[in-house]
Order: C-alpha cells, then sequence, then structure tokens
C-alpha cells in the first residue's frame, strides 16, 4: 500500500507538549520495520500551494501561518508553538493527504503517515489542528473532477467541529462523527451524521453502535472516495479519551471501517487524527493498526 510521508512532517516543539510530535517519524519507520510497507511504497509530498489551502481557509488565515503573523490569542487556539517549521509541517501533511488521495483512487487505498486534522476551522487553528487537510483535499478533488462526492468517516475521540462546519451547506461531502459526546470541543457544529457516545463506553457497545451507523449512512449516500479519520485516542489508556476502549476493540474498529468501504467498492484514504497515548511506542502500534488490515487485505 503507497503511503504519503516526510521528514518533515516533525515540527519543533517543547519537549514537555503533550502533543506527540514524534509519532510520525516513529510510526514511519515501525511500518517499515514490520514489513507492513516498503520504501518504494513511500510518496514525499512537497509543500500544499496556497491556491489548493483558499479553498478550506481564509487566505488571511492560511497566509498567516506561513508568516507568521498568528496573533496570540490565535497561536492559544491552536494549542501548538507557532514555529517555521510548524508551517512547512502543515503544507507538507496537507498535500500528503491530497496525494494519498489520488493515490486511492488509482490502487483502492492509501495513506497519509499524518493528517485528519478534523477541528480547524476556515479562519482558524484549534485542537492541534492548524490546516483542514480532509476539506482542502475534498474541495481540490472536487474542482479538478477527480471526484464528485466524498463521506469522511471521523472515529477520533473528538467531533470533527472543522470539517463539519466546513461542509455543513455541501449536501456532496457526507460527514460522520463518531465521538465522546461530552468531550472536546464542546460547541459541536452538527455533522451529517453524529454518534455521541458516554464516557467509558467500552468495546461491544462501541462496535455495535459504529456498525449500526455507518450502515446507515452507507444505505443514504454512495460516496465516490471515503476518508478515514482512525484517531487513536478512544483508547481507555488515552490523555484526554474518557472513552474504556482496548487495543483489540480499536483495532476491530479499523477492521469495520477499513472492510466496509472495501466490501462497497469505494477507495479509502487512511489517516491518523489523533492520539495521546502513555508512551510513543503505544501511540505508533495503535496508529499501525489500520495499515497492517490493509495489508492484511491485500493493499
Amino acid at each position: 500500500m503507497r503511503v504519503s510521508y516526510s521528514p518533515g512532517y516533525y515540527a519543533t516543539i517543547p519537549n514537555e507538549h503533550i502533543f506527540p510530535m514524534k509519532k510520525f517519524q516513529g510510526l514511519h519507520r515501525y511500518l517499515l520495520d514490520q514489513h507492513i510497507i516498503t520504501e518504494s511504497e513511500v510518496i514525499e509530498p512537497s509543500m500544499v500551494d496556497f491556491v489548493h489551502l483558499f479553498t478550506a481557509h481564509t487566505q488571511r488565515y492560511a497566509k498567516a501561518v506561513w508568516d507568521g503573523a498568528l496573533d496570540r490569542k490565535e497561536i492559544r487556539r491552536m494549542g501548538l508553538p507557532w514555529s517555521k517549521s510548524l508551517a512547512i509541517r502543515s503544507r507538507l501533511a496537507v498535500q500528503g493527504t491530497i496525494n494519498a488521495s489520488i493515490i486511492a483512487l488509482q490502487d483502492g487505498m492509501a495513506g497519509n503517515l499524518a493528517g485528519g486534522t478534523h477541528h480547524a476551522m476556515p479562519d482558524h487553528g484549534e485542537g492541534f489542528c492548524v490546516y483542514n487537510d480532509v476539506a482542502v483535499a475534498i474541495k481540490m478533488l472536487k474542482q479538478t473532477k477527480w471526484i464528485n462526492n466524498a463521506m469522511v468517516i471521523d472515529c477520533d475521540v473528538h467531533q470533527g467541529n472543522g470539517t463539519a462546519e466546513i461542509f455543513k451547506d455541501d449536501d456532496t461531502v457526507f460527514t460522520y462523527s463518531i465521538h465522546g459526546e461530552k468531550n472536546y470541543p464542546f460547541v459541536k457544529p452538527p455533522s451529517t451524521m453524529d454518534v455521541g457516545l458516554e464516557d467509558g463506553t467500552t468495546d461491544e457497545l462501541y462496535i455495535r453502535s459504529l456498525i449500526q451507523s455507518l450502515d446507515q449512512a452507507y444505505n443514504q449516500f454512495k460516496p465516490d472516495l471515503v476518508y478515514y479519520l482512525g484517531g487513536i485516542d478512544i483508547l481507555e489508556t488515552d490523555h484526554f479519551g474518557r472513552l474504556s476502549m482496548t487495543l483489540a476493540g480499536l483495532r476491530e474498529r479499523d477492521r469495520v471501517v477499513i472492510e466496509l468501504a472495501h466490501q462497497n467498492g469505494i477507495p479509502l484514504v487512511l489517516l491518523l487524527s489523533g492520539g495521546y497515548a502513555p508512551s510513543l511506542n503505544e501511540t505508533v502500534v495503535a496508529h499501525s493498526q489500520m495499515f497492517e488490515i490493509a495489508k492484511e487485505l491485500g493493499f
């Protein structure tokens, strides 16, 4: 399976920061070491052009990130300290998702070893999300006629508020989010379909809710392309998750989403989204499962 990755996905942040910036390079190395991907399957993106960023973000905001012109309030809301390496990382990751989208349309499945930055709004970043890579990719692919419609399956524990807001008036994009109902963000713009879960939700209830709601979503909408935001912050051990999912439950979730898209014959893009496990190794292993399942299916 071909994946997007660049060493530039790493941006300099303080060591004490909660965001696991080293997970991108860690996952890349782990997938290679475990023979889940090969070197020849790794496609390195360039930085996305501003003209594509402007499809989902205001020109002022997109340029301010690059120029270092965000004010203190905007940086605090974004949750990451600004640096040029962060601006570069953000543009690389967006192009990585665009590349993975085009590859998925060709191969049936592809991934980005980053992405899923679903909290980014048109005019600001938040929740460790700078640019909304999925929104930019969908808008670019629709403009260039690669696709007519798309579905976003967001399984991060936090609702995809930025994606929901960007596509709120677009009936060619089906936004699905299954998340902790009482968790961040506390104001949740409605997705096409929201499935809110109680704190402490365990494997069995989660998987049952996921299967029922995804069956309903696919009955309502037939996409040309699906984006899967496979956040691992549903794990019981996560710093922010508040659900009670095991690693086996996470793997079953990944399998359900990937196999449903595969059975429906719909190309799928795999994206990391969030995850704040106790250690870098646990974070990497959890993120690797979706790529392992894709390989088991022959991609």
